[in-house]
């Protein structure tokens, strides 16, 4: 007999399913800093870390500053390949001491758990975002969800104390229809919170790409099912083991779409460089075609080839701009050219979130805007259409513009103005458009560094209280099971 709170599949979901092939895949990964300190990574990659490097690192193992209590080192083969030949490339993944001298930032970055009706996901805008997995096959060092990867405990907003735990497919569609069911009835908006319909979800994590295909499929079907409009996949796998986007994952694209072919799928990944795809000579140039166009490496050219040569898959990218990595802005003019031509969207670009140790990696605010602003000089029209988001506890906030110039007769102008203006709210759209305008900080790398500096604030940015948790907790008699 089948328990109750496991989840049933349709029969057009099980015929789907059983149509999936689950290959294997050998990402020849390195996990944790014991095969560097014990000599046992392979010959080559041994290397990767000078004796210099592994002793500082050994120096605060077993301390608060441990890097892997933070962060677990976790590299593929693949990656190791592009790394060793780029410094941007090595910091993305090499664990370094520096990470820990200062341990400030937040271990809920953006209260992210006042929005999880049930575990594992999140609900906001018209929006759900679920944690279906707790790794990637490679760790950034910079990662915004080194709360989850690393396992820790989060304090929540009703007092308790756990580790965020993983979604699972029966409470998340229970909560998708229910939550649909009573917008539908309400003439389109809940009565409560005021959203609208639950139209779209991002499997999200860790990396959904490290799960077999019959794991995604499960999740893409059970959501087509629960009826939601659009499935998006978040994912940096491109960059980790382009070989995962084979024949066997993009024959299961199809048969979803031959299934259900109103949904939409969104392939949402993460290059954070352009060394992460593109050739380079020995002089470290990057190699060209005959036409001068960029040249990509062979294995992710061919992923990306894969999934935008269907028409009904959108490919976009979107990266943090993070210290040693990407602030560059001829890296980022390089990146955005080199993606549009091969049909993947520049869709965002990020300052640093305020995740813990977020100092030994964010960029000031100021710099990142500059930087963006400069790196898209030069480009056309379609390749620019990227903008720079910060994520603010209130929601998604656009770096809009920063002057130099002082508006006459306006006190705290003198160096010029940052303008911030919200582009999503968590909980619903009235703020869409509304602008915070601070004075200049050049040093500043969050929020907080503004606050004695705030001009104008019809956004809130600086009047935010937590949200109250009545408000986005689901009623118990619309018997979701948690």
């Amino acid at each position: 007999m089948a328990r109750a709170d496991r989840y049933q599949p349709s029969d057009r979901e099980q015929a789907f399913l059983d149509s999936i092939e689950s290959p294997k895949y050998d990402r020849e990964i390195i996990n944790g800093l014991k095969p560097f300190f014990r000599d046992k990574a392979p010959d080559d990659i041994k290397r990767f870390y000078s004796g210099s490097e592994l002793a500082a690192l050994d120096s605060v193992r077993g301390t608060e500053r441990d890097v892997e209590l933070r962060m677990p080192v976790k590299l593929t083969r693949h990656f190791f390949e592009l790394a060793k030949n780029s410094e941007p490339l090595k910091r993305i993944v090499k664990a370094d001491p520096d990470e820990t001298l200062n341990l400030a930032g937040s271990e809920d970055p953006g209260y992210q758990m006042d929005f999880a009706p049930v575990e594992g996901m999140l609900h906001k805008y018209e929006m759900g975002l679920l944690y279906a997995v707790s790794t990637c096959s490679a760790h950034c060092r910079f990662c915004y969800r080194e709360e989850l990867i690393s396992q820790k405990d989060i304090k929540r907003q009703d007092g308790t104390v756990a580790k965020k735990g993983l979604a699972r497919i029966k409470p998340v569609t229970d909560y998708i229809r229910a939550h649909n069911e009573t917008v539908a009835a309400n003439g389109g908006l809940h009565p409560e919170t005021k959203r609208e319909k639950l139209r779209e979800v991002l499997l999200s994590g860790g990396d959904p790409m490290v799960l077999p295909n019959r794991k995604l499929g499960e999740w893409m079907a059970a959501l087509a099912e629960s009826g939601v409009e659009s499935i998006r996949l978040g994912t940096k796998e491109m960059a980790f083991h382009p070989l995962r986007f084979d024949q066997a994952f993009l024959d299961m694209l199809d048969r979803f779409h031959e299934t259900w072919p109103h949904v939409g799928f969104r392939l949402m990944i993460h290059f954070n460089h352009p060394d992460e795809f593109l050739l380079k000579g020995e002089d470290g140039a990057y190699l060209t075609n005959d036409n001068g166009s960029l040249m990509w490496h062979p294995d992710t050219l061919k992923a990306i080839e894969g999934v935008v040569s269907r028409g009904w898959v959108n490919v976009e990218n979107q990266a943090p701009i993070i210290k040693g990595i990407n602030d560059d802005a001829e890296a980022l003019r390089v990146m955005q050219r080199a993606l549009y031509r091969v049909g993947v969207g520049n869709h965002y670009f990020f300052c640093g979130r305020d995740i813990v140790a977020y100092q030994a990696f964010n960029v000031p605010i100021e710099t990142a805007w500059q930087l963006l602003n400069e790196s898209q000089k030069g480009l056309s029209g379609v390749e620019t259409h990227a903008r720079l988001s910060i994520t603010h506890y209130k929601g998604k906030t656009e770096v809009a513009a920063v002057t130099d110039e002082p508006i006459p007769g306006v006190p705290g102008t003198e160096n010029g103005v940052l303008i911030f203006k919200i582009l999503r709210n968590a909980l619903d759209a009235p703020d869409r458009g509304k602008v915070c305008i601070v004075g200049r900080n050049p040093d500043a790398i969050w929020f907080d560094d503004y606050e004695d500096r705030v001009i104008f604030d019809e956004a809130g940015l600086y009047d935010y209280a937590r949200v109250d948790n009545k408000r986005i907790e689901f009623e118990e008699s619309v018997g979701v099971a948690v």
